[in-house]
């Protein structure tokens, strides 16, 4: 069997990226927080997500269950799966879970710094962080007959650049993490209104929107430019972007996937 490692910090997206990165190495299978996963479905154990402690939810994690463990062996071995990918927080994580699900050595290692940029994982982390957000890269339905009492949410869709689709997503509040931080939309409204309002060359803000799908920060301005237009408007515009993009960084410690803005006309 060919196995895999993919680690990198707690909320830093390994799960978001679990089903696309599998696919694009042409890895058979996941080992993801106690759960084996194939064809983007469930196939066997339960996941340490909804463990009451972060004690427990590692030892899930990691297969110290008897039963939990023998589970996914068994079902690793009629499923006569040819290569995994065992996703953990640190190379100490995926080798004591290879170990522990006899997998043998691991013959590759990758780090989610080599497939998301800086930013994603920013965002990862500020979501997880603020509203203590996980997400299991297998369906609602799948969550919802073994934790119908959760608090769960359908996540989204994972297709390929050729929009064949892979899997599901399906986004979780475990019980151990309690400790959340709840930001009103309008604290990211006002921001964006007083950086745009404060630029030279804005007459008038028309509307601001700001969405978050798919954990996907995206920021839509639309405003009047100022007369007379003895400036470059382009290059005012993308310092706007620049300035909302900066103003992020610094307060909420990532940037808006995407910055629209839409010249309504001259004032």
């Amino acid at each position: 069997m060919k196995v895999y490692s993919l680690s990198g910090p707690s909320g830093s997206g390994k799960s978001t990226s679990a089903l696309q990165f599998a696919h694009d190495h042409q890895i058979e299978a996941i080992i993801d927080d106690g759960l084996l996963i194939k064809n983007g479905q469930k196939i066997a154990g339960t996941s340490a997500k909804f463990e009451k402690n972060t004690i427990r939810a590692v030892r899930r994690a990691i297969f110290q269950d008897e039963a939990h463990r023998k589970e996914v062996m068994e079902a690793i071995k009629k499923q006569n799966i040819q290569s995994i990918l065992i996703i953990g927080t640190s190379d100490k994580m995926t080798k004591k879970i290879a170990e522990q699900l006899e997998l043998g050595p691991i013959q590759q290692f990758y780090y989610i710094d080599d497939i998301r940029s800086k930013n994603e994982i920013k965002l990862s982390q500020f979501v997880r962080f603020t509203q203590g957000k996980h997400l299991m890269p297998i369906p609602y339905l799948q969550v919802e007959q073994n934790f119908f009492r959760r608090i769960i949410q359908k996540g989204f869709d994972i297709f390929t650049k050729n929009r064949v689709k892979l899997g599901e997503t399906t986004i979780v509040q475990p019980d151990f993490h309690r400790q959340t931080i709840d930001i009103s939309p309008n604290v990211y409204l006002d921001l964006i209104k007083y950086v745009v309002s404060n630029h030279p060359a804005v007459a008038k803000v028309d509307s601001v929107q700001f969405t978050m799908k798919k954990f996907q920060p995206k920021i839509y301005v639309s405003l009047h430019i100022k007369t007379p237009v003895d400036y470059d408007v382009i290059e005012k515009m993308e310092q706007l972007q620049k300035q909302i993009s900066v103003q992020f960084q610094r307060h909420f410690e990532f940037e808006p996937m995407h910055i629209l803005i839409f010249l309504k006309g001259i004032m």
